[in-house]
């Protein structure tokens, strides 16, 4: 079967041809018709220092996929039952695959694991015609949901637990981060009913994107600040919720700057290194300030999956983040165009 892997230490990656793999007891194969890009994919093309820390090649990569169920392993429930899985079901994938042994896990906190193996990083992934993983870690899609929307239910599920972790039903909120998964956020936080949302970026692509998913204001900051924005919304006392999609100091520093008293931040984006914040600003205004990671297992599939099929306007907006499609054979233009930034989500398609 074809694979796109990193065959040896150092940049690139290679779309080769490799044993199609055999689903072990517990677990599935899984025929991959959509795969999407992510930024841990592009860490790993390039060979950067986290990547040389996480990988032993050779390895497979890739953990964003929508495919097809064609094989079960030894012992995977298949007798019909409401529950069970079957040959022919179309699904997507949590790419965590959790110890079951450790305090986390045993304790019904699966996101927390600390011995978590991730698709495409630590265990064969998905950019391939084929992945097996474990059917515990199988996502059976709904026939309302089509193959693209499959492939970004992996970020999609980093924004939906992002954005539900404080409630904003009619709060203001300020986005910080117009990449896919920022903007993801501001369609869900527009679909629960925010009364503002603000996005930032640096980029008027990505922006323009944001603003059609919902966002009632968007500022490009390396032009602008947040503040008049605030004031001409009439948010005096600043921004209820915020959601850091980015990962730069500046812009948790100037969320915190336009954040009420009270306010709660969840922060997704990962600094590339450590920085300083203004504490004393956090403790005098009682800031709530929450880390993010993943997906809740496997409440935010559930909550994400039943959003999507109460709203065809909701749908369409997350299907607008993908902006570029590309067959496999083509995945070099495919990494070229995720790493230009001026795109939202990029999708390969296996299919053919």
């Amino acid at each position: 079967m074809r694979a796109l892997v990193k065959t040896a230490a150092g940049p690139g990656l290679e779309l080769i041809d490799i044993p199609e793999p055999v689903p072990g007891p517990g677990e599935v194969k899984v025929r991959v018709l959509r795969a999407g890009l992510c930024g841990t994919d592009l860490h790993i093309e390039s060979w950067d220092d986290w990547a040389a820390g996480m990988l032993k090649p050779p390895l497979t990569v890739g953990h964003e996929f929508y495919g097809e169920i064609v094989e079960l392993g030894e012992g995977v429930a298949s007798g019909g039952g409401k529950y069970d899985l079957q040959v022919g079901l179309r699904v997507s994938a949590e790419g965590h695959v959790i110890c079951g042994r450790c305090r986390n896990c045993r304790a019904g906190r699966q996101h927390m694991c600390v011995q978590t193996s991730n698709l495409g990083v630590n265990r064969d992934g998905a950019f391939a015609d084929y992945v097996v993983l474990p059917a515990t870690n199988v996502w059976v899609q709904p026939d309302d949901i089509d193959a693209d929307l499959g492939a970004v239910f992996d970020p999609l599920g980093n924004a939906v637990h992002t954005a539900l972790s404080f409630p904003m039903s009619g709060d203001d909120v300020l986005i910080t981060g117009a990449g896919p998964i920022g903007v993801m956020a501001t369609a869900i936080a527009r679909h629960i009913g925010a009364r503002y949302i603000v996005v930032t970026d640096v980029s008027d692509h990505r922006l323009g994107l944001a603003q059609a998913a919902g966002a009632d204001r968007v500022v490009n900051v390396a032009r602008d600040r947040i503040r008049p924005v605030q004031e001409e919304l009439g948010m005096a006392e600043g921004f209820d919720v915020g959601l850091e999609m980015s990962g730069f100091p500046t812009a948790l520093a100037e969320m915190i700057e336009n954040a009420t008293h009270g306010a709660k931040i969840a922060m997704l984006g990962l600094p590339k290194e450590p920085f300083a914040i203004d504490w004393g600003h956090v403790i005098t205004r009682m800031i709530t300030i929450k880390g993010i990671y993943g997906r809740e297992m496997y409440d935010t599939w559930y909550r994400m999956t039943f959003m999507l099929q109460t709203s065809q306007v909701l749908r369409e907006r997350i299907r607008s983040v993908i902006t570029h499609r590309f067959p496999a054979e083509q995945w070099a233009d495919a990494f070229a165009a995720a790493r230009s930034g001026e795109v939202g989500k990029v999708i390969m398609d296996w299919s053919s």
